[in-house]
């Protein structure tokens, strides 16, 4: 199996348990590596054969985006059920960061992964 990875996409959105954090939209950054097959796509050389990286962007910047989570947990898993199920992706690993959101700390987040690798 082979990954088609997305790094550093930054979404704002709602997150948050804290009463300020309901009222603005915080930066969170999401890292995905996608299980999939680009043995098709790398000899058509065809866009329709492999998983579209900028497809993905595109839904999850939507969906991220109008978002209002409590929890990163939640919008992690949310994300892994998008890519997995829109996108006929059999794995998916998620890292979801909050950069800032412990002092001291360059970021906190959760890393999952769902589905089977293959």
């Amino acid at each position: 199996m082979d990954i088609v990875y997305l790094n550093e996409l930054k979404i704002d959105t709602i997150i948050g348990i804290f009463p300020w954090e309901r009222q603005i939209k915080q930066p969170v950054v999401l890292d995905l590596e996608m299980a999939t097959d680009i043995s098709k796509a790398a000899a058509s050389d065809q866009i329709a054969d492999t998983l579209n990286y900028k497809a993905v962007a595109k839904r999850l910047i939507e969906f991220v985006g109008n978002s209002e989570f409590q929890l990163v947990e939640t919008l992690a898993e949310r994300v892994s059920e998008i890519v997995r199920q829109e996108f006929d992706v059999p794995w998916v690993r998620v890292r979801l960061n909050k950069r800032g959101a412990v002092r001291g700390a360059r970021d906190v987040g959760v890393i999952i992964e769902r589905g089977q690798r293959g």
